[in-house]
């Protein structure tokens, strides 16, 4: 399921190349998640590793973490 969630969110991001020619990668709707490197690989392997961080700093703060294609990570309330 966790790979599926980020195979699914990858799919979203987008790049764009530079003036000083390197990449630029994000993931809309997923705050704080981009990276910029020398080629597009380089990007979107770097890109990946930052979601994966920020998925595991979400589920750890127990933060909302959006849900994509029909996958939602978040977990479960506990009610007192």
């Amino acid at each position: 399921m966790l790979t599926q969630y980020i195979q699914s969110v990858m799919h979203r991001a987008t790049y764009e190349l530079l003036e000083d020619d390197t990449f630029y990668g994000e993931i809309p709707g997923f705050p704080g998640v981009y990276a910029n490197a020398e080629t597009l690989e380089s990007c979107r392997d770097l890109l990946q590793e930052i979601l994966e961080g920020w998925i595991i700093l979400g589920l750890r703060l127990q933060h909302n973490l959006p849900p994509i294609e029909g996958i939602d990570l978040t977990p479960p309330q506990e009610v007192a």
